[in-house]
């Protein structure tokens, strides 16, 4: 049997498995005759419900956020608006201000788009 490399990750070690092409690396299935690669993976920034936020929207927070090296707290309600969308590696997408506590970086997990 021929040696099937995976279209989305690269792997060598994809196996058939009935009439589909399987790939334990990163779990993508293809057809026999797809030779297109994998979806791409959704890269935007959505809230605790699922929204899809964007540069500019005003978010609600939902859960009392403690500020790191602070002793305030950002209270579940607060409204934030013109929020800034960045790439962060530590999970802190959402730049932003907050009237009373100042410029801070937020998590979408805890924010409901207003």
């Amino acid at each position: 049997m021929d040696l099937m490399i995976c279209p989305a990750c690269q792997s060598d070690l994809a196996y058939h498995d009935g009439s589909l092409w399987n790939c334990p690396a990163c779990g993508h299935e293809w057809a026999d005759g797809d030779t297109a690669a994998a979806p791409e993976e959704d890269t935007a920034v959505r809230d605790s419900n699922g929204n899809a936020l964007s540069d500019g929207d005003a978010v609600t927070v939902i859960k009392d956020l403690k500020v790191k090296g602070s002793s305030s707290v950002v209270k579940s309600g607060t409204k934030v608006k013109n929020i800034r969308l960045v790439d962060a590696t530590d999970g802190h997408n959402i730049a932003c201000k907050i009237d009373g506590i100042g410029a801070m970086n937020l998590k979408s997990e805890f924010v409901k788009k207003a």
